[in-house]
């Protein structure tokens, strides 16, 4: 839903809304908060933020070795451990809570395992200047959870990912939290004019709420939102009583000074 008469444009898509995808014989699956371009879906790419996947499996699975160029893809580990091999030599496993980071540039070619008997894991891929990362070596990190600084205060469990605080840098404009909040505490963030949020609820049930204009919105597990600022604004997320909310937010500009692609 979009309200264009508001400041503050924010949009919610249940499951059920976006695009699926499987691998291995359907032994990972996955739901697309965000798709490549064609697959049936409500939400699109947000600024340079091009893809978010959640990939889910019981037991092993694999993603057999295929090509990257250009793009900035992390995956992230919610659950159990993944597995990446790639043709720089790279071999690599995270448990949950780490991430896996690949600038891929001129090109390198990977896959992915999953190992355990349930593991749960974000891809998502950043639209860096695509005819500058072209040029580039690829790179590959591994970030382990013990890592990432974490802050606690009043209920509220802050996790930097990327950008400002978080270990992980990347050519893309972006950054990345993941936020715990305890039953019936409040979150708030400060977003600036032209920017946006993609929000995908890890866990629980809230609500995000837009104080100036009295509005609320009921999220939970696996609901993706997106808020656009078109002025400064502080969005709020509330976590229902009796219940936690674990979300993964990412905050990128509207807008960036190269062209996105397809319009490289």
């Amino acid at each position: 839903m979009i309200e264009t008469k508001y400041s503050l444009d924010i949009n919610i898509y249940p499951p059920d809304s976006l695009a699926t995808g499987a691998f291995d014989g359907g032994r990972i699956t996955e739901i697309k908060p965000i798709p490549f371009p064609g697959e049936r879906s409500y939400a699109t790419n947000t600024g340079p933020l091009f893809y978010w996947a959640w990939a889910e499996a019981k037991g092993y699975g694999k993603i057999g070795l295929h090509p990257h160029r250009g793009f900035e893809i992390m995956s992230y580990a919610l659950e159990g451990e993944i597995g990446h091999y790639d043709t720089l030599g790279t071999r690599s496993r995270v448990k949950a809570g780490g991430a896996q980071v690949m600038q891929t540039g001129s090109g390198v070619s990977h896959e992915e395992e999953t190992i355990g008997e349930h593991t749960e894991f974000f891809q998502i891929w950043f639209d860096p200047n695509l005819r500058e990362a072209l040029n580039n070596a690829p790179t590959y990190r591994e970030i382990s959870p013990q890592e990432f600084p974490i802050e606690s205060s009043n209920g509220i469990t802050i996790k930097s990912v990327m950008g400002d605080t978080g270990p992980i840098a990347i050519k893309t404009e972006a950054v990345m939290k993941e936020i715990s909040i305890s039953s019936g505490q409040q979150f708030t963030w400060e977003l600036e004019r032209n920017f946006s949020l993609a929000i995908v609820t890890i866990d629980g049930k809230g609500t995000i709420i837009d104080d100036v204009n009295d509005r609320k919105f009921s999220i939970q597990k696996k609901y993706f939102s997106i808020v656009h600022a078109k002025d400064d604004r502080i969005v709020s997320f509330q976590a229902d009583l009796g219940n936690d909310l674990k979300l993964a937010i990412i905050q990128v500009p509207n807008k960036v000074d190269y062209p996105l692609y397809p319009e490289q």
